[in-house]
């Protein structure tokens, strides 16, 4: 793994603090209604993020998620104005505005998605990773999943092949708690969904995912393991989200003191902490950085707001072949 050094941290909370800013202003405009259905926000679990990207290999291997997928192409280098262009609906975003919130892709910097399907990421994942073992590429799949997904059964069916093919994958629960309202102790006889990867003889363990240097460690170890033919990992990153489900989450399911406590772990102020503390710089630079970030997501607005609806053929063709279907014409004209 790259070592972690000063500069490392300080990247990581610019990285962290745009990615907190940028869900922020997406919470702003769905309000407005400029961003319609709907949207899923990633605060309070950007250090799981923040470390698993310090851990792979960027441009060579993979990463999958479910539908909170906003930052995750950010952080991999898609340009974030594309991806709120992509929330807007707008032609210039990700997927010329077809995806929306809850399907961004990147196929240039190897982000998978974005799927609105619970747990239809597991298996892709997978198989994702038996082509790359197949045609002989040496790259590692790290997907993701939320605490919900894991009580599909596609996850199970999944987790046995990738032990028995020894695929280089690395499964990742983001447990933030709550799958939708429901706490993890309602939908199971147990809470330690670590132990999930016990049954198939896969390496796994729970990681403090509230802290980015924890969670570079324990995904770095996986990756190696991956690139090194040993077969999956299978990790359980515990972290919160200070935010709903979705925008439309009323938390009747948490109080507020709840909340408030697990905001006293922010992974955004514990690096913050670290760097003030070791001197890595002056708190003056710390500002200057937010500043920068607070424009920047004023520009990935700005672009949102002036590009243009993708036309309405662009629809059409994303489903149909013209060709194939001549009464289209009469729709199109």
């Amino acid at each position: 793994m790259k070592k972690i050094t000063k500069e490392t941290y300080i990247d990581w909370y610019r990285d962290m603090f745009f990615w907190r800013k940028f869900e922020d202003k997406l919470a702003a405009v769905y309000i407005q209604q400029k961003v319609r259905g709907f949207l899923h926000l990633y605060n309070g679990q950007e250090a799981v993020l923040a470390g698993a990207l310090h851990a792979m290999e960027i441009g060579k291997d993979r990463m999958i998620t479910a539908y909170r997928n906003h930052v995750q192409p950010i952080g991999l280098g898609v340009d974030p104005k594309k991806v709120m262009a992509e929330l807007y609906g707008k032609e210039t975003g990700t997927s010329m505005g077809l995806g929306g919130s809850m399907h961004i892709f990147s196929k240039e910097f190897k982000f998978h998605g974005g799927h609105g399907i619970v747990g239809g990421q597991i298996p892709l994942g997978a198989g994702m990773a038996f082509g790359d073992k197949y045609f002989g590429r040496d790259s590692v799949t790290l997907c993701f999943m939320g605490d919900g997904a894991v009580r599909q059964g596609s996850l199970h069916e999944t987790l046995n092949l990738a032990a028995l093919w020894k695929l280089p994958v690395v499964f990742i629960v983001e447990n933030n708690g709550y799958a939708m309202g429901t706490s993890v102790a309602r939908t199971a006889s147990h809470q330690e969904i670590w132990k999930l990867g016990l049954g198939y003889e896969i390496p796994c363990e729970p990681v403090d995912g509230m802290n980015p240097e924890l969670v570079a460690i324990s995904i770095d170890k996986a990756i190696k393991r991956a690139r090194s033919n040993k077969g999956p990992s299978f990790l359980e990153m515990k972290t919160y989200r200070y935010r709903g489900h979705s925008m439309s989450d009323a938390q009747h399911y948490r109080t507020k003191k709840e909340v408030e406590e697990y905001k006293k772990i922010d992974p955004i102020f514990q690096v913050k902490e670290i760097i003030l503390k070791k001197k890595y710089c002056k708190p003056f630079d710390l500002e200057k950085i937010e500043e920068q970030v607070k424009n920047q997501i004023l520009e990935c607005e700005k672009f949102a707001e002036e590009s243009n609806y993708p036309d309405k053929n662009v629809m059409y063709d994303s489903v149909y072949e013209q060709n194939d279907y001549p009464f289209l014409k009469h729709k199109l004209s």
